[in-house]
Parts: structure tokens; sequence; C-alpha cells
């Protein structure tokens, strides 16, 4: 692991870690409240940091943040950062479509430890770009930490500009990093190019992974890496590295994997793969549900296929 510090973080308390993070899943024994598997999310925590992960980041869209109670994420926070031991740091998944809840959320995350915060677009209200920058600046001016933005327009349906993004930078010193999800390699490459190592940029898709970092993207934050944290962290140090050719070789292998972890919704295919290798159940919560004979069938598939592919290598 590597670690930028963009030109403009004075005020910033985190140097900002570079290659792979994950996206924690968060593990249930059921759909009821209060049912998290805390023994099954403790062993996760252990094998990612054991994998060389260089940041996690629980209680985003794949640890199904919108089904968890407040007191949940908390708590789901809580865990991550006495789990780490200041092994790895931890930005908390603190964003929503309010302003005022997602400075109070990001507060109660800082307070139990989290080194950080990773705040998603506003979704459903539909904000222009104006309200995108107010947005930011006034979460970044409240929570005076490590603050990384996750633009991920096909959940959230608005694309946070380079412009407004740059807007973000000039107010908020904070705002270290950019998770970019828009599926577009243009994008990070145009980010890169304004930004340089102001601001770092992290691919928010495990298939775009090596071709943003070929364009001077610094990592990955994760879905993959859940089941498969040392193949993630191994392809970002190939690409930190230079070594695009073992990087390459790594990533289009790992193409199968990330087609089959999204085969369904975001994150009822890891969790079977998860459970296929016996570290939890693939229980998700409602409205999401079970994958499919099908999806069950083809994430099987995929993952024997893998694993004999890369038999070599271990």
């Amino acid at each position: 692991m590597t670690t930028l510090t963009p030109r403009s973080t004075k005020g910033a308390s985190t140097r900002m870690p570079t290659g792979a993070f994950t996206a924690l899943v968060t593990p249930f024994h059921n759909d009821a409240p209060r049912s998290i598997d805390w023994d099954a999310f403790d062993a996760l925590v252990d094998a990612q940091i054991g994998a060389g992960i260089s940041a996690l980041v629980p209680c985003g869209t794949t640890g199904e943040s919108p089904t968890l109670t407040s007191e949940e994420r908390v708590a789901v926070i809580a865990r991550t950062v006495e789990r780490a031991r200041g092994r790895v740091p931890v930005f908390a998944g603190t964003g929503s479509n309010s302003t005022r809840a997602s400075i109070d959320a990001s507060m109660r995350a800082l307070d139990v430890g989290a080194s950080g915060v990773m705040l998603v677009v506003p979704y459903y209200n539909k904000p222009t770009q104006a309200g995108l920058e107010a947005h930011f600046i006034e979460c970044a001016r409240a929570v005076r930490a490590p603050v990384i933005i996750y633009n991920i327009p096909s959940r959230c349906m608005v694309d946070m500009l380079p412009d407004a993004v740059a807007r973000v930078c000039d107010a908020a010193e904070n705002v270290v990093a950019m998770k970019e999800a828009t599926g577009n390699v243009l994008r990070a490459q145009e980010l890169v190019r304004r930004f340089g190592e102001r601001l770092a940029v992290f691919s928010g898709d495990d298939t775009l992974t090596l071709p943003m970092m070929s364009v001077g993207g610094v990592g990955v934050i994760s879905v993959t890496s859940n089941a498969y944290p040392a193949e993630i962290v191994a392809l970002t140090k190939h690409a930190l590295a230079g070594d695009f050719a073992s990087a390459r070789a790594m990533h289009l292998s790992l193409l199968p994997v990330h087609d089959a972890m999204f085969v369904e919704s975001n994150p009822v295919p890891v969790k079977v793969a998860l459970a296929e290798k016996g570290r939890m159940a693939a229980t998700v919560r409602l409205p999401l549900v079970q994958a499919s004979d099908e999806s069950q069938k083809r994430i099987r598939a995929t993952m024997a296929q893998f694993s004999a592919a890369t038999a070599a290598f271990r």
C-alpha cells in the first residue's frame, strides 16, 4: 500500500491510502431487525486485513445501509473500527439525500473512531449542480475529516460533474477523494487531468479498475474483494507499481467474476459467493431477495472456473 497526500488537505487528519478498499457487506442471520451476524462480520474484517486491503468502507450500498437502522449503522462502523485496531483506516458510508442527516451520521461515525467518511451524491430529490456543491461543502466543513465523494448516477439519478467537484475542492480542503462510478473511463481521466494529486480518484466499478488506474486512478473501492481480497490487492499493487502486464493478466482473469458479482442487484451475488466459501449466510434484507436459482448456478460455476484457472498462481 502507498499513500497519497493531496496538495491542499491541511485540515485532513488522515493521509489518503491508495490501492484496494473493500466496500464491506453486512452479514445477517435472517431478515429480522437486529439480526447482524457479528461473528461473520469479524471474520470478514480479519480476512480483508490479512489479505492486505488498504482500507475498509462499511455501511455503503454493499453494506445494505438503506435497510440498517441508524443504531445498526453506528454499531457496524464501531465494530469495524474496533476489529481493525488501527491496522487500516475506516471510511464510513454516511451519505443520504438530506444534508443534515448526512452531517449527523458523519459525526456519529467519527465519534466511534472512523478515519473519514464517504458521502454518496444525494439521491431521489435530484439537486442541481449548485445544490450538490452546497451539500458537499456544508458536509465537509461540518465534519472536518477526510471526505470521499461517491458519484454513482445509475443509483442516484444525478451526476456530479467535474466543474462542481472543482468548486467543492476549492472550498473544502478535506474533500480528498472520489469514488467514480459513472462507468466512464473518460470521466475518470478528466478528473485526474484536472485535479492531479489534489483528488484521489478511485474506481467504483470493479470491471473498470485497471482502465481507470491506467489513466491515473489510484485504486478501487471494491465489491468483489469481499470474496477475493488477495486478488484485488494483487491487481492494484501491480498497477500502482507500473507492472501493467501483471495487472492486466489478473484483471482479465477476474472479469467473469466481476460480471457474476453483478448478475443481480449488489450485494445479492457477492453474498452468494461468500456463502459458497462458508463465510456467512447469503441472507439479504427486503426489498432485496435471494438470488434466483439460475443466478446462483452462474455464480458458483464462475467461481469454480476462476479457481481452476488461477490454481497455478497459488
